[in-house]
């Protein structure tokens, strides 16, 4: 059985976030999304695989996220790829920015949704690049526990 997202009404999330990067700290972000957007979310039809946030003049900014074009919004369609602003307290902006600032840490989004209220929301996560090396030590380490697990599923049986 999978696990259940920590998130209600996940639109998209980023699988390959957890291989890629050790997530050091999550924090929830809104978005400022216009109409045909909202109504192309509402439809599930987005992505954030290749996403990343960036802090730029005092504000925080998700790149490179892709929201489909809404086809009933003909004249007041959206850019799919444009940069969105996050909506996030300056107290935990100004705790971030130094740790963004150090070598090798990122802001990596993991998880789109709409919360209990129907407002659009996006975990961030603060994330440090593995090595290969630590890539191949979780495949190790995911393995090791299928096979415990078929092993202890086999002998109840």
């Amino acid at each position: 059985m999978a696990k259940k997202s920590p998130h209600q009404n996940v639109i998209c999330q980023n699988r390959k976030a957890g291989f890629r990067f050790e997530i050091l700290e999550k924090v929830e972000c809104g978005l400022v999304l216009v109409g045909s957007e909202v109504k192309s979310l509402r439809d599930g039809n987005a992505s954030i695989e290749e996403a990343y946030a960036r802090i730029e003049r005092g504000e925080l900014w998700l790149i490179d996220s892709h929201v489909q074009t809404y086809d009933f919004a003909h004249a007041s369609n959206h850019e799919p790829r444009r940069p969105r602003k996050l909506l996030i307290h300056k107290r935990e902006l100004n705790k971030l920015r130094p740790q963004v600032e150090q070598k090798g840490l990122t802001l990596v989004p993991l998880y789109l949704y709409f919360n209990d209220r129907g407002l659009a929301k996006v975990t961030i996560g603060l994330a440090r690049g593995k090595t290969r090396g630590d890539k191949r030590q979780a495949i190790k380490k995911r393995e090791h526990k299928r096979e415990m697990d078929r092993a202890l599923r086999g002998r109840h049986r």
